[in-house]
């Protein structure tokens, strides 16, 4: 059974990124070195209280586990698209500027095109490589766990953003002079520079560490595509920390990923090659509707549980949440569940945001006390 990072029972925590505070949504460290940016003490300050700001949110929510929100993204397109151009921005090789997004030309090739889907990933934008990638700017994790570790006494989650294989959805292959012909090689050339991240984060204290990564989608349309799983497990290999693996369902603006919304029980099971301790899964989008595949997770991992829906405003009942929570229990024992947002909280007001959190924790511990009346009867 892997280590739980507290004793409390069905542990509460939040996916990763968080709202920025409205004062602070003029800050956007727009691809420079993080250091760098920091040497100007406005920015600095600004960026730590920025995350103090969340934190402290979390802790007023109730939450048992917090991040730090992720205040390094900046207010990109797609509502999140920081999540990836904070790579391309940084990693050696790639173009900085906004290309068309190569899966939305492919959407709108196809004999019935859906739109919203190609207009979202358009806004969300493509990049291309046209050299060997290489380090570039360091991505300063572990420097932003040091800021965020001292700002909170409780469980600290890092959630890193997207990985080797999800970077590779939005990079055009076919632009002239590009390097790479195949996502599979382009995705195993960022192996070590991301492994190296998660080993500083480890050295500078982080025990406990959430990548976040789409990739493994893949194998919902592709057979073929079990190169994915080797990536990943490449990507955390030789990190001794408590590792959570996110594929989510899509967050931006509200939509889905239409493709592989009905996937999780098909994939679920291959899905365990990969070498986490932990899964993080959206099940509250679609309303619980695929929280039977809980039943096939192997008995020594755990699940972070999607059980608030973050693409909607509407903030949820206590008494749907905990309704949610019962139907994980169903499937999988209290013990092995941590509660969770689907994904991340970015794209709503901050007012929604908390809101929903203080649902989440006040759920969780009506359901914890259920569970204690009934082992004690």
């Amino acid at each position: 059974m892997p280590t739980k990072v507290t004793d409390t029972i069905l542990p509460t925590t939040m996916i990763g990124s968080y709202p920025k505070p409205r004062w602070y949504q003029q800050y956007n460290v727009q691809g420079a070195d993080l250091l760098e940016w920091w040497k100007l003490e406005e920015n600095f300050q600004a960026y730590r209280d920025a995350t103090a700001a969340c934190i402290k949110d979390q802790e007023i929510a109730g939450l048992d586990i917090v991040t730090d929100g992720q205040m390094h993204f900046d207010e990109y397109g797609g509502a999140i698209g920081s999540f990836v151009w904070y790579w391309y921005e940084r990693l050696g090789g790639f173009s900085k500027a906004k290309l068309p997004n190569p899966i939305a030309r492919e959407i709108e090739k196809e004999e019935n095109p859906d739109y919203s889907q190609a207009a979202w990933m358009h806004d969300w934008g493509g990049t291309s490589v046209t050299d060997e990638v290489s380090q570039g700017i360091p991505a300063r994790l572990g420097e932003m766990y040091q800021v965020a570790r001292g700002l909170t006494d409780r469980p600290l989650k890092v959630s890193v953003g997207a990985g080797p294989p999800n970077l590779t959805f939005h990079v055009d292959l076919n632009v002239p002079g590009s390097k790479y012909d195949s996502e599979r090689r382009l995705a195993e050339d960022l192996v070590p520079i991301f492994n190296q991240d998660l080993k500083d984060l480890v050295a500078r204290g982080a025990d406990f560490i959430q990548i976040e990564d789409l990739g493994a989608w893949r194998l919902a349309w592709d057979d073929g595509a079990t190169w994915v799983i080797d990536v990943l497990n490449a990507w955390i290999e030789g990190v001794d920390a408590k590792i959570a693996w996110h594929s989510c369902l899509g967050a931006g603006y509200g939509n889905t990923f239409r493709t592989i919304e009905d996937a999780l029980p098909r994939v679920l099971e291959r899905w365990q090659e990969v070498n986490v301790k932990q899964y993080a899964l959206d099940f509250a989008l679609r309303d619980m509707a695929d929280v039977h595949a809980l039943k096939e997770i192997a008995p020594d991992k755990e699940v972070q549980v999607g059980v608030i829906d973050i693409r909607t405003l509407y903030i949820e009942t206590d008494d749907e949440i905990v309704e949610r929570i019962h139907k994980v229990l169903e499937h999988i024992e209290p013990e092995r569940v941590y509660l969770t947002t689907d994904c991340g909280l970015k794209a709503l007001p901050r007012f929604c945001a908390i809101e929903k959190l203080k649902a989440l924790s006040r759920a969780a511990a009506r359901v914890r006390n259920e569970i204690g009346a009934r082992s004690a009867a």
